[in-house]
């Protein structure tokens, strides 16, 4: 139970956060800085990432009760949203849309700090990433255990998104163009698939199927 709730969080939030993907924005947000400066950015990004999207998975739910949504209603616009991103991955309209993105907020943020906007928010945290984990969390409502996995997965591909930011030099020599293709449409497919079953399980909730 724990493994399969580890593995399709891992998968859902590897994809959607995209420590890998992120490399190239994040060298390009930091051009022109010092080697600390950029070490700086990665550590405060994505701690500020990791805060806000378990502020959003453990209390995002009471945030939806109070504006009167109901859980299946977000599991299929949540659905919506993530197959619209697999889309975007599988026809590699997602990596050029971020990049022009961050082109476009890199010349109104602050040079000297560019942790919290545009790399943690939204960036990291973005509105598909915000999705995921609350809908994740809301597959094992009442499983404090499987929740606090979710979290605990959450950290992990945090983590690698730090390391990713830290060791940004190396990395991107190593991303191929067609390599990184290739991953990012098999990614997506997978994507799609998880998308499909946010809105299925969406529907069933809501007509108690």
């Amino acid at each position: 139970m724990m493994y399969d709730v580890a593995l399709t969080t891992f998968v859902a939030l590897f994809v959607i956060i995209d420590p890998l993907g992120n490399v190239p924005i994040f060298m390009a947000l930091t051009k022109g800085t010092d080697l600390a400066h950029q070490r700086l950015m990665a550590i405060k990004g994505t701690i500020t990432a990791f805060l806000v999207l378990s502020a959003f998975a453990w209390f995002g739910a009471d945030f939806l009760h109070l504006l009167g949504i109901g859980l299946p209603a977000f599991r299929i616009a949540g659905g919506l949203m993530l197959g619209i991103i697999a889309f975007e991955m599988v026809f590699e309209k997602r990596n050029p849309r971020k990049t022009k993105a961050a082109e476009k907020v890199h010349d109104i943020a602050s040079p000297d700090d560019i942790s919290v906007f545009p790399l943690a928010i939204p960036l990291m945290a973005g509105p598909g990433s915000i999705a995921s984990v609350m809908l994740l969390m809301s597959q094992h409502a009442g499983d404090r255990a499987a929740q606090i996995m979710v979290n605990g997965v959450l950290g992990v591909v945090i983590l690698i998104s730090m390391f990713a930011f830290l060791m940004v030099g190396p990395i991107s020599k190593l991303m191929t163009e067609s390599a990184t293709s290739v991953v990012s449409r098999l990614l997506g497919i997978i994507l799609a698939a998880l998308s499909v079953q946010f809105v299925i399980d969406g529907i069933k909730n809501s007509f108690g199927i």
